[in-house]
C-alpha cells in the first residue's frame, strides 16, 4: 500500500511542478523576484514538456499556443493509472 501512495505522490509531484510552471509562465518576467524559481521549474520539466512539444508540431497543433503541458499532464495521468495497474498485478 505504501509503495502505491509513494507512485502516486511522485506523478502528482511531477504534475504540479508542470502546472507551476504553466501559470508562473504568464506572470513572471526577468528580473522578478521569483524568476530564479521560474528558471527552475523550466529546467526540472523541460525533459517532459520537450517531446510532447515536438509531437504537437508534429501534428500541426502549433498555433500560437503551447499546449504541450496539456499533453504532458494527459500522458502523466495514463501512466500513473498504468503503474498503479501493474503493480496491482505484481504485488497482489
Amino acid at each position: 500500500m505504501l509503495l502505491f501512495h509513494a507512485v502516486n505522490m511522485f506523478f502528482q509531484a511531477i504534475i504540479y511542478l508542470i502546472l507551476g510552471r504553466a501559470i508562473m509562465s504568464w506572470f513572471v518576467r526577468p528580473g522578478d523576484r521569483i524568476y530564479p524559481l521560474y528558471t527552475m521549474l523550466c529546467r526540472v520539466t523541460e525533459p517532459l514538456l520537450e517531446p510532447c512539444r515536438r509531437l504537437t508540431y508534429r501534428m500541426g497543433m502549433n498555433r500560437g499556443i503551447d499546449i504541450s503541458p496539456i499533453v504532458a499532464l494527459f500522458g502523466l495521468y495514463i501512466l500513473n493509472r498504468i503503474a498503479i495497474e501493474l503493480l496491482k498485478v505484481i504485488l497482489l
